[in-house]
């Protein structure tokens, strides 16, 4: 008996109309369905007025390590598997990829039904840089993790998507403020496709200040990529000028940071006054 065959179905994230034709037709005869959430693909299901014939299992991160053996079973045996998560593409953040490393590794084939994807939206609607791209995943939830990972995209070139909490937005943006700089460009992406869409491009200074007031909905933030490296030297002598003339340090770092042509963060240009006083 041939293989099977391993599908992966981009899902719409928020409009069933994206739902591409071969999603629709995998959902209707694959004779495996293996979803994030059950309740969820079969709600899409409805939606998409499918009538799934195939078996449903559930496949995420909790489960996939021991679901893994029997879906290849399935492969093995000439079953249609299709896995599909809650929204997007199955692996990006999501489920999948154990499961598509022991097909890789048994040598059973593999197929992406492409679609819909909330980072190549996101970057594709931001309106920064999309030639070059990086792509984080979940911001860390604890704030030492998280300062750590925002400290090393200070020097990234490249415009970076990552995926935040909406309970968590503000934090991580007021942290990105002061790993990254007020001034660095972002864009805040809410409920793509969705009904209430909402896209915001300003400063992280001025999107930190706007999540402070509570956030709901599906988060996607694009980072703009640094821009050449500021001149610290010149930088700390200006901060050291605005304080003998009587400026605190950290509103004279903030009023240079603010007018300087390349990036800095606040935290850099603050530890770096101190260290010159030592």
């Amino acid at each position: 008996m041939p293989d099977g065959r391993l599908l992966l179905g981009a899902t719409p994230l928020g409009q069933p109309a994206d739902a591409s034709p071969r999603l629709v037709e995998a959902l209707r005869t694959a004779e495996v369905v293996a979803a994030e959430d059950t309740r969820r693909v079969r709600t899409l299901a409805k939606a998409l007025d499918v009538q799934i014939s195939g078996r449903v299992v559930s496949l995420f991160d909790a489960n996939e390590a021991t679901r893994v053996p029997a879906l290849l079973a399935d492969l093995e045996a000439g079953a249609t598997v299709l896995v599909v998560s809650d929204a997007g593409m199955p692996l990006i953040s999501d489920p999948g990829y154990r499961l598509v490393s022991a097909c890789a590794e048994a040598g059973l084939p593999v197929t992406c039904l492409p679609g819909p994807s909330a980072v190549t939206t996101a970057l594709a609607v931001s309106g920064l840089a999309s030639e070059r791209f990086c792509f984080e995943g979940f911001a860390p939830r604890k704030q030492a993790a998280r300062r750590a990972w925002l400290a090393s995209l200070a020097d990234e070139r490249r415009t970076c998507v990552f995926f935040e909490s909406p309970r968590r937005l503000a934090e991580c943006l007021s942290d990105a403020v002061d790993e990254l700089g007020g001034q660095r460009r972002a864009v805040v992406c809410r409920e793509l496709t969705k009904t209430h869409e909402e896209v915001l491009r300003a400063t992280l200074a001025e999107l930190a200040e706007w999540a402070t007031g509570g956030v709901l909905g599906e988060i996607t933030v694009v980072l703009a990529g640094a821009s050449p490296r500021a001149d610290l030297p010149a930088l700390v002598e200006e901060v050291n000028r605005r304080t003998e003339q009587g400026m605190r340090v950290k509103d004279a770092c903030a009023q240079v940071i603010a007018a300087a042509p390349a990036a800095v963060s606040r935290r850099e240009l603050y530890d770096a006054v101190l260290r010159s006083r030592d």
